[in-house]
């Protein structure tokens, strides 16, 4: 038995094999084949920390760096400091947001056009297919809400949005000459109507090959909705998005760990390494940076009903590409799994990395 700060428990060993891959010698359980064959394309972390146990403010942290909505997300920073590559697509996509998704891609102080453009959101089409169905949901592909004028032709379109866009210019005048949410309101109306027409063909993955929907998954029951987002944030980087980030939501497991982790981890397993495998194949991979971690980790000890609660001091992330040092671990912990002993590292320190 193990006492002191995880309380008295026996300790459980684990339930599944652990081996090395790669010439790296990454450990990696068997519940991640797909992950293992790419240990050499992988930069693991298993000493991040972040400050809160509670999910609110750790998911601020884990999107903005700070525990408080005070600062833009990462992805309004990056295309803030960056600019777009299209411009007739969002410089930044948050895929399946959850419902307090605002602290998540806002833009707080930094103009609205620099917010992030959402695509789906209830939280449904995160879940694997057949959990989706139980919660009521479907499987259906997620859009830019209200991407249609179902009404209007283009060219009504444009006359009308020309005429806001007129009365937008007088207003600001009227009130002083220069106001960040006015011209950020004219911004997002151009480039809503320049999104039109090239946002759902870029969403459209019909036109991707056989091959490529069966190495994300798409069209088996665990994998395929999972793997649509996934294949839709490759779409989307290649067409020029600066950041797109894609949200997981049915993985608090405060019961059922182990049934749960067998359940749910293929869904994982295979559209993130498809993810990796898809961005190297094309070149991508040199520029385009994959990041995988939650907004904390889970305690060592296992609750009366089988599962781990909230812990803060210690998580695993995933990192690919972007020019890192493939097949290496960063970080170890104590002998328990719940504190960093070597190399702790904070979200912050992430979100440097990513900056510079």
């Amino acid at each position: 038995s193990a006492a002191g700060r995880y309380g008295q428990a026996k300790l459980m060993p684990p339930q599944w094999k652990y081996s090395q891959h790669g010439k790296s010698g990454l450990w990696i359980s068997e519940l991640l084949p797909n992950v293992a064959k790419h240990a050499d394309n992988l930069c693991i972390l298993n000493s991040m920390a972040t400050d809160l146990p509670a999910h609110p403010q750790a998911f601020t942290q884990l999107h903005t760096g700070t525990t408080q909505f005070v600062r833009p997300s990462l992805g309004s920073w990056t295309l803030y400091g960056l600019g777009t590559m299209n411009q007739n697509l969002p410089g930044f996509v948050t895929i399946n947001p959850p419902g307090n998704a605002t602290r998540t891609f806002g833009s707080a102080f930094l103009p609205a056009i620099y917010q992030g453009t959402k695509v789906g959101g209830s939280g449904i089409p995160g879940l694997p297919a057949a959990l989706a169905r139980r919660f009521g949901g479907g499987n259906e592909q997620a859009t830019v809400a209200n991407i249609k004028n179902n009404r209007l032709t283009t060219e009504a379109q444009r006359t009308q949005l020309d005429l806001v866009q007129a009365l937008n210019q007088s207003n600001m005048q009227q009130s002083g000459g220069v106001s960040s949410e006015v011209e950020g309101v004219i911004e997002s109306y151009e480039l809503a109507f320049r999104m039109q027409a090239e946002v759902p063909k870029v969403l459209d993955l019909s036109k991707e090959t056989e091959a490529t929907q069966s190495l994300y998954g798409i069209g088996d029951d665990e994998t395929d909705t999972f793997g649509k987002q996934c294949l839709m944030a490759r779409k989307l980087v290649e067409a020029g998005v600066r950041v797109v980030t894609v949200s997981y939501s049915f993985w608090d497991w405060h019961g059922q760990n182990f049934r749960n982790a067998k359940q749910n981890l293929p869904d994982f397993d295979q559209a993130i390494t498809a993810l990796v495998q898809d961005l190297h194949d094309r070149g991508m991979d040199r520029d385009v940076t994959v990041l995988a971690w939650g907004e904390f980790g889970r305690t060592p000890r296992i609750n009366k009903e089988g599962g781990r609660d909230h812990w803060p001091n210690v998580s695993c992330a995933l990192m690919a590409g972007g020019g890192m040092k493939n097949g290496q671990v960063i970080g170890t912990t104590d002998r328990l799994g719940g504190e960093a002993a070597d190399r702790p590292v904070h979200f912050q320190e992430i979100f440097a990395t990513l900056y510079s």
